[in-house]
């Protein structure tokens, strides 16, 4: 065995090529970038090796998983229909999909090599465009009162940065910069898509819209009206003192109707009028056509 290895090491210093014996792998990209629903070529190379028909394998983790991808010279999975090797050991991935951005690992094994396993592993990046955002702006706000405005969608990859948008002209997130916007006194968060104006005027009103972006494109979402309005606030102060009026009128109203009698007991109406006692063997009759009282006699035995 000594032998053997005096050899090698000679081998390897004289001669360069003997290092052909290891398995070597190597890629053209090990951090590819792809958007969803395209193909795309994870790239695996074996830079040197002397066996003839090495052992390929292919696996994918995700979220501290490991699943194969190629196996026993097969397509693994939900792979099996849109996956194929090509070159011998690069991956090619068709119509690629959010789960598919994990970390590839290209397994190769050489028996015949005096290192007989290489690995290398392939960083997928699947982008995905933004989805229409939801916006949320109020439809009046009164002048000196604050006002949020939000805007959010969470489908895109690499998250998605939003600007906001007034009667299509872009908000500038420094008031001072723009002299459209000097009057105004808000704060645009680009990262949560939150619009929040401090104190709005009459020229804060207009229709409001917000667009979401990443890498992989942008999405936008319908304009919404904002109006800002002036706070009446003599004509609260009238409405107030008329409802006070009505209420004193009306107090005055039930105060005068008692005192006048309107609200006496209802037992000195005609229907409830006690009638007289009755002497001794006479019964009285009320009739109903007339109301008042008849009597009759009769003779007690």
């Amino acid at each position: 065995p000594s032998v053997c290895v005096w050899f090698f090491l000679f081998c390897f210093v004289f001669f360069p090529g003997c290092r052909l014996l290891a398995v070597e792998l190597t890629s053209s990209n090990t951090k590819p970038v792809v958007q969803e629903f395209q193909s795309v070529e994870l790239s695996c190379i074996i830079k040197s090796t002397v066996t003839p028909d090495p052992r390929i394998e292919w696996k994918k983790i995700r979220d501290g998983e490991t699943s194969y991808v190629f196996f026993d010279n097969k397509m693994q999975g939900d792979f099996a229909t849109r996956a194929e090797i090509l070159s011998r050991t690069s991956l090619v991935i068709k119509n690629t999909t959010r789960m598919d951005t994990a970390t590839y690992r290209c397994e190769v094994a050489a028996p015949s090599d005096t290192k007989t396993i290489d690995e290398i592993n392939i960083q997928l990046t699947v982008q995905v465009k933004p989805m229409t955002p939801r916006c949320t702006v109020p439809k009046a706000v009164p002048v000196g009162k604050s006002a949020s405005l939000h805007c959010h969608e969470n489908e895109g990859y690499p998250k998605s940065t939003y600007s906001w948008y007034r009667n299509s002209e872009p908000l500038s997130p420094d008031t001072k910069s723009n002299v459209r916007f000097q009057n105004s006194s808000y704060t645009v968060n680009p990262t949560t898509g939150t619009l929040v104006f401090h104190a709005v005027h009459k020229g804060d009103t207009g229709r409001y819209s917000c667009i979401a972006t990443n890498d992989a494109g942008f999405a936008k979402c319908e304009e919404q009206e904002m109006e800002v309005y002036d706070l009446n606030i003599g004509g609260i102060i009238g409405g107030v003192l008329v409802v006070l009026a009505v209420l004193v009128l009306i107090t005055l109203g039930i105060c005068c109707a008692y005192r006048r009698g309107y609200f006496a007991n209802s037992k000195e109406n005609g229907e409830s009028y006690k009638a007289p006692a009755k002497p001794d063997g006479v019964n009285y009759i009320r009739t109903d056509d007339e109301g008042d009282f008849r009597h009759k006699s009769s003779f007690v035995i």
